[in-house]
């Protein structure tokens, strides 16, 4: 007499460090999928969104003229139009806000896929930053059109921009990695996200230059991770019209490997609980 076993197939993770960068490169075209789906959601078929693209950074750009320039008198830089140096500004905060906005919320918004079947689960953080990029790219254009109009040209400068863009993606990817892991476990930080965002865009260098912080203050105002790229992206642009920022280029890097270390570790060490808390 046989006897009839029930078999269940139990679909895990590999836990070493080296098959699961593996199998992350090996679901790749899962990434240029949820990367692709997430820019046609926000631009297919849809006025809004381009234009939205463009009247986001436009209307800031206005809002910090007004108040920064016209009535608390704040400086530009040396030769700059105000307007460029804000929208430089803008430029990559932006950028860095809405990819860790919206990375930060990225698990929670794929839980049908996160509970039915077994990925890396670092894709989906990691591919929900595409569109914010794609963004920039659109501010860029606005960028380059106000250049036009001012005459103002960049210099040699820009041809080190990529370094700068390369540094705003490790650290947009850090952070909202550690932060989509941190929204999972406790979903109350959910709240907390967009306050220290609204903080972080009146505290970064938007509306002003970092040289009109006292230089005693310099090093510790550049513990702001996105103050030596805000200062790249300006010195790239603008024709080298404020000194390259060393402090805040070196802690900026600092910030990068800090959060990338730490972000991945606590991601991969709270990943196998995803499908239960979620």
């Amino acid at each position: 007499m046989t006897e009839n076993k029930d078999l269940t197939t139990v679909i895990q993770s590999q836990q070493g460090a080296e098959t699961y960068w593996h199998a992350l490169w090996q679901y790749r075209e899962l990434f240029y999928y949820l990367a692709w789906r997430d820019v046609i959601v926000r631009y297919k078929e849809t006025i809004i969104g381009i234009v939205w693209a463009l009247l986001r950074p436009f209307l800031t750009m206005i809002v910090f003229v007004v108040v920064f320039n016209y009535f608390a008198r704040l400086p530009s830089l040396d030769g700059v139009p105000y307007t460029l140096m804000v929208l430089t500004g803008l430029l990559a905060w932006q950028c860095f806000a809405s990819a860790v906005s919206i990375s930060s919320e990225s698990l929670i918004a794929n839980a049908n896929m996160i509970s039915k079947v077994y990925f890396p689960r670092l894709i989906i953080p990691l591919s929900s930053i595409v569109p914010s990029f794609m963004d920039a790219v659109i501010t860029l254009l606005l960028l380059l059109a106000l250049c036009v109009f001012y005459r103002f040209m960049p210099g040699w400068q820009i041809i080190v921009l990529p370094v700068f863009i390369i540094m705003l993606v490790l650290l947009s990817a850090s952070i909202g990695i550690f932060l989509s892991a941190l929204n999972v476990i406790y979903r109350d930080f959910r709240y907390v996200i967009p306050f220290l965002l609204q903080v972080g865009l009146y505290v970064s260098p938007i509306g002003f230059a970092s040289t009109i912080v006292p230089q005693k203050w310099q090093i510790v105002y550049a513990l702001n991770p996105v103050v030596g790229i805000i200062d790249g992206f300006r010195w790239s642009l603008l024709a080298g019209a404020q000194a390259f920022n060393w402090p805040g280029f070196i802690l900026s890097w600092v910030w990068i490997i800090i959060s990338a270390v730490v972000g991945v570790k606590y991601f991969r060490h709270v990943e196998r609980y995803f499908a239960d808390r979620i």
